[in-house]
């Protein structure tokens, strides 16, 4: 089709050229004269007029054979999303991001952390001592790791139990009011003993350094201070739930 009207195009102009010629020769031998020319205007007129109209053919047509359009004030506009990885919902997926007041969250210092010791099942099967720190900031904080304990006025921190549960390096986000827990579990054995009301608590960072300690009693189910005994103990890492909880 394209073919086709290029071809008439072609033949329209020798058309007018021929035209155009004979107008000329016209004007040579004196026998367009009386014609006064007009008739040759209208001869070029009409040729220029079918050159214009097949133009105006052919573009319409490539036009419509190619599909194509001409607009304008919409490059970039039209399909175009941002999105900003800056805003996610919690919970919603690998990477996603905490909420904004734990994200910001900074580490307990001390200051803002008060403990109280729980001494439980006295002389028994599974007597230990149950540390419940509390955040008693405006602000939430967060936990790692395992306290560091002393107990008495033994100069040594106690290990960490070889039986706790992993996740030690996890940071544990502790909102105002908030709890987490840990626990000293007391053995006794043959041989030197200890024996104390008082121990030492003290946070620990997450390079293993520990801040200033706290002195604090062990109390009883009933609030008395409470005499424990151990040959032996070690500590668990800070948990949400209770550690010995039986």
């Amino acid at each position: 089709m394209r073919t086709n009207r290029i071809g008439t195009t072609v033949l329209a102009a020798t058309t007018a050229a021929l035209a155009l010629s004979l107008a000329a020769c016209g004007g040579a031998n004196g026998s367009g004269d009386n014609a006064s020319g007009s008739g040759t205007g209208r001869s070029v007129a009409t040729a220029d007029g079918a050159m214009d109209a097949e133009r105006t053919t052919v573009v319409r047509e490539a036009t419509e054979t190619t599909g194509t359009t001409e607009t304008t004030g919409t490059a970039g506009t039209t399909g175009v999303s941002e999105t900003s990885d800056s805003v996610r919902t919690p919970g919603s997926g690998a990477g996603k991001a905490a909420p904004a007041h734990i994200a910001k969250a900074q580490p307990c210092e001390g200051d803002e952390i008060s403990y109280a010791v729980l001494h439980r099942f006295p002389a028994e099967q599974g007597e230990h001592l149950l540390i419940t720190a509390t955040n008693t900031d405006s602000r939430p904080c967060w936990v790692t790791s395992l306290p560091s304990v002393m107990l008495g006025d033994t100069p040594d921190v106690l290990p960490h139990s070889s039986k706790d549960a992993p996740g030690g390096a996890d940071r544990i986000t502790v909102e105002p009011g908030g709890k987490v827990y840990s626990a000293v579990a007391l053995f006794t054995a043959d041989g030197k003993t200890h024996t104390s009301t008082e121990l030492s608590v003290a946070l620990r960072d997450q390079t293993g350094d520990t801040g200033p300690g706290a002195g604090t009693d062990a109390f009883d189910g009933e609030g008395v201070p409470s005499v424990f005994t151990w040959s032996d103990a070690d500590v668990t890492n800070w948990n949400t739930t209770k550690p010995y909880d039986f």
